[in-house]
Formats: structure tokens, C-alpha cells, sequence
């Protein structure tokens, strides 16, 4: 009887076993049939204001593909380029062509290339001095971004606003050497990009780049003495490694900037102040 019992309880331990490790198995399955592909990060490079907040809007959506969107927002207009070449940045969005190709040549940097263009930022002429530009004293210090591009851009608007004249032919490469006309004798003052709204405080105008006039919170379309036409050829564009524009997760981040949704999104947001370029 002792036996029997024994043999008994052998067999069932037997049968647990294998049930178990049935259901071991069966779970292992299971778990590999419903995982997930997990999310690819894009870190991408910009400025606070538009280009951030774009991107903000628009990380849901790509979430839902299956990219994740890490922001690194800068302040300058000079590591964002560089951190990219050199693969800290997935993509970068904050600049136009013009000034991507004079940053890059100047820098001796080859592995970059435009890939979609998103929007453009009409650059306008500000003062907390003057209502309007006939106020502008003799002698009067005038701000403009320091880069090249951006510099030049800065001085065909100053001379589309009658302030000033420029060599025939410079166009948006013109400096200051190229000024040939300047009646009412303005002191032109390069700075840094980002420094342009605070120097409000110490000159009668200032060419502002949009992005640091929404930043610091001036209205381009309300408070600009003068403004950039609308058709202004300075598109922002996405910006990634060369190699890289083929991506699927790239492709993705293109679409999305490109969407509907976007352009709803700056036609709204900022009136007029940033147009879609696409």
C-alpha cells in the first residue's frame, strides 16, 4: 500500500512539472507575441522660439510612429551645427540655407545637407525710441546680426526701408564696407544674433531675427517699424547629416514638419508672424 502511495504521488509530481513547464513556455510565447518594437529617440537641435515649439507639437504624433523627439534647445547659433557634425544631434532646426552654407564653408564642415523646408521668420526692424523710421536722428546706433548671412540680409532690409544704399550687386553678401550711401550717417553696430533685443535699451533700432524678437516677446507683425515682405526667399529648413536623410526615422520627423498640422498650428500660434514655407 506504501508503495503504491508513492508511486502515486511520483506521478503526480511528474504531471506538475510538465504543466508548468508548459505554462513557462506558453508565457514566453505569449510575451514575445506582444512585445513592442521599442521607440527610436531622434535628439534634435533648435532654438526656443518657433522651432522648439514646433517640435513640441508635434512629438505626439510622432510617438505614435514610433519616434520619440528629444528637444536640446540653444541659445546661439553656432553649436547647434557643430554638435550635429559631430553626431551629438540627430537633426538640427533653426536656421535658413543661406546661413547653413556660409556657416559651413566658413567652418570647413562637409557632412551637412538641408532636408525640408518648414517655415519662414520675416526679419524686421525694431526701436524703443522712435515711432516710425522718419524719427530716426542724424548720428543713430543700429543694431544687426553679426553673422554673415544674417548680416547681409540686415543691411538689404535697412536699405529697402531707406536708410541706407548698397554697392550694386552685393546683395545679401554685403558688410558694412559695402554701404555707399548712409544720409543720415547711422552708426551700424554688429552683435550676436541673440543679444539684438536687449540692445534695445542702447540703440534707436534693431534688426531683429524672429525668433529672438518672439522670444523676447515682441509681436513681428505689431511692433516691426519694417518688415520683410512675405515672400522673403530665407525658408527654415530641417537640417541632418549627410547619410542620414533616408532614415525612416528621419522620414517620419520630415512628414510630420510638413503636415497639415503644422501649418494649421503656425498660422494660428503666430499670426502672420512665422508663414509655412511648404
Amino acid at each position: 500500500m506504501k508503495k503504491l502511495f508513492v508511486i502515486l504521488l511520483v506521478a503526480i509530481l511528474s504531471l506538475s512539472l510538465v504543466a508548468c513547464g508548459g505554462t513557462k513556455q506558453e508565457n514566453q510565447g505569449a510575451n514575445a507575441g506582444q512585445g513592442k518594437t521599442e521607440a527610436i529617440t531622434l535628439v534634435v537641435g533648435a532654438t526656443a522660439v518657433p522651432h522648439a515649439e514646433i517640435l513640441e507639437k508635434i512629438k505626439p504624433t510622432l510617438e505614435k510612429e514610433g519616434v520619440k523627439l528629444d528637444v536640446k534647445v540653444f541659445q546661439d547659433y553656432v553649436q547647434p551645427n557643430i554638435q550635429l557634425s559631430e553626431g551629438q544631434l540627430d537633426a538640427n532646426f533653426f536656421q535658413h540655407v543661406p546661413y547653413l552654407e556660409s556657416f559651413t564653408k566658413e567652418r570647413n564642415i562637409t557632412n551637412l545637407v538641408n532636408i525640408a523646408k518648414v517655415h519662414v521668420e520675416p526679419m524686421g526692424i525694431y526701436s524703443k525710441k522712435v515711432k516710425n523710421l522718419n524719427e530716426v536722428p542724424q548720428g543713430a546706433k543700429v543694431s544687426i546680426p553679426n553673422d554673415p548671412s544674417n548680416m547681409g540680409r540686415s543691411l538689404v532690409l535697412l536699405q529697402k526701408a531707406g536708410l541706407i544704399k548698397l554697392k550694386d550687386g552685393v546683395g545679401i553678401k554685403g558688410t558694412v564696407s559695402d554701404i555707399v550711401e548712409n544720409q543720415k550717417n547711422l552708426e551700424i553696430v554688429p552683435l550676436d544674433a541673440a543679444m539684438l533685443p536687449r540692445s534695445l535699451e542702447d540703440v534707436t533700432l534693431s534688426v531683429i531675427n524672429t525668433n529672438y524678437a518672439l522670444q523676447a516677446k515682441l509681436n513681428p507683425v505689431k511692433d516691426s517699424l519694417f518688415i520683410e515682405d512675405k515672400d522673403s526667399p530665407y525658408a527654415n529648413v530641417l537640417v541632418v547629416r549627410k547619410g542620414d536623410e533616408n532614415k525612416e526615422a528621419i522620414q517620419k520627423l520630415v512628414k510630420a514638419l510638413n503636415s497639415e498640422e503644422v501649418r494649421k498650428f503656425i498660422e494660428e500660434k503666430y499670426n502672420g508672424a512665422v508663414v509655412p514655407a511648404f
